[in-house]
C-alpha cells in the first residue's frame, strides 16, 4: 500500500452566490515510502494548491469539494482537526518558497525550533535544544549552537532556507513537501539546497514531493514526475522517461523551453499564449488554445488520463524531437 494516495481530488472556490470554480479538477497521485515525486507546471497550474490540500491548509472560502487523501491508511479528509494537526508538521512536513515568510522575524531560531518540537512531542527544553542543534548541524549550518540565538534577518538567504529544512526534519517526518524551495535564492545556493534535500531524503528514507516549474531540477532529484496544467495532471510517469520521450505536447513544450536546448545566440523557445485562468477555462482540453496538435475533439471533450498521458493526440517517439 502506498504511503500517500490522492484520488480524484477537487478544490473549489465560490464565484457569486450559487456558482463555484475548481482550482483542482480530479487530481490523482501515489507516493511510496522514500519515493521522490516531482510536480511541475507553470504558475497557476495548481501545484501549490495540491500541497495545501494534502495538508488541509486550503483557506476559506476555498474547500476540498471531492476526493480522498489517504495517508498511512487513513483518509485525512475524514479526520478531525486535532488529528490532522498531529500529522501536519509532524509526519508530513512542508518547506515553503520564502524562508522570511516561514520564519517568525521576532523570535530567535532556537525559540522557533524548540516550539515546533514541543508542539508535537513531550520533550524538555534541554532535550529540544540539543535536538535542534543536531538538526542544524545535519543541514551543514556552521556554528550551529550560536545560530540558535540568531534572528532570521541575521542570516543569509541560504542559511535561512537551511534552517527551514532543519525545522522540517525536526520531527523525523515520513513525507516532505517542498514548494519551490529555492525560488528566493541565487543559482549557486539553489544547487546546494537541492543537493542537501536530496541527500537528506536518501539518507533518512524520507518521501519527497518537490513542487517546481523547473524540469532541470526534477531531472536531478526525482524518480517520478507529474506535469500539471490548469488544475489537472496531463502527464505522469518515470522522470527520465518523460524527459527523454514526452507524450503530452505541453510536456514537450516545457522541455523545449529549457535554456540548454537553445543554441548560442538563438532566441529561447516559448510556448505560445498563456495558461487560462480557472474562471475562464476553454471547453474540452484546457491546453487546446495553445496546442499545435489540437483538433475538433480537443476543443469539445476533456481527454482522459490513459497510459500516463491526458491527450487525444500524444506524441510518438519519432515526433518528440521536433514537437
Amino acid at each position: 500500500m502506498a504511503l500517500l494516495e490522492v484520488r480524484d481530488l477537487r478544490v473549489a472556490f465560490p464565484r457569486g452566490k450559487s456558482d463555484e470554480v475548481e482550482a483542482l479538477r480530479g487530481v490523482d497521485l501515489t507516493l511510496d515510502k522514500g519515493e521522490r515525486l516531482g510536480v511541475v507546471g507553470e504558475s497557476g497550474a495548481g501545484k501549490s494548491m495540491l500541497a495545501f490540500a494534502i495538508l488541509n491548509l486550503i483557506a476559506e472560502p476555498g474547500r476540498v469539494s471531492a476526493g480522498a487523501i489517504t495517508f498511512d491508511g487513513e483518509n485525512l479528509l475524514d479526520l478531525p482537526d486535532r488529528k490532522v494537526r498531529r500529522i501536519r508538521g509532524n509526519r508530513i512536513s512542508m518547506i515553503f518558497q520564502d524562508p522570511m515568510v516561514t520564519l517568525n522575524p521576532v523570535l530567535t531560531i532556537g525559540t522557533q525550533m524548540i516550539e515546533t518540537l514541543k508542539a508535537h512531542r513531550r520533550i524538555s527544553d534541554r532535550a529540544a535544544h540539543k535536538l535542534s542543534v543536531e538538526k542544524l548541524k545535519l543541514v551543514a549550518i556552521p556554528s550551529a549552537e550560536s545560530r540558535m540565538d540568531a534572528y532570521p534577518h541575521e542570516l543569509s538567504g541560504g542559511l535561512r532556507q537551511r534552517v527551514v529544512i532543519a525545522i522540517a526534519l525536526l520531527t523525523d517526518p515520513e513525507i516532505i513537501i517542498a514548494d519551490e524551495p529555492t525560488t528566493a535564492l541565487d543559482v549557486t545556493i539553489q544547487a546546494e539546497i537541492m543537493a542537501l534535500i536530496l541527500r537528506l531524503c536518501r539518507e533518512n528514507h524520507v518521501a519527497l514531493i518537490l513542487i517546481t516549474h523547473d524540469l532541470g531540477v526534477v531531472a536531478e532529484v526525482t524518480q517520478r514526475l507529474m506535469i500539471m496544467y490548469a488544475g489537472k495532471c496531463v502527464e505522469t510517469g518515470r522522470t527520465r522517461e518523460i524527459i527523454d520521450a514526452p507524450k503530452h505536447p505541453y510536456s514537450a513544450g516545457l522541455l523545449k523551453a529549457l535554456p540548454q536546448n537553445a543554441e548560442r545566440g538563438q532566441r529561447l523557445y516559448q510556448i505560445p499564449g498563456s495558461m487560462p485562468p480557472i474562471t475562464a477555462l476553454p471547453a474540452g482540453c484546457p491546453y487546446n488554445p495553445r496546442c499545435p496538435r489540437a483538433t475538433d475533439i480537443c476543443r469539445a471533450e476533456m481527454p482522459p488520463l490513459e497510459g500516463g498521458v491526458a491527450c487525444f493526440h500524444p506524441l510518438t517517439a519519432e515526433e518528440e524531437v521536433t514537437a
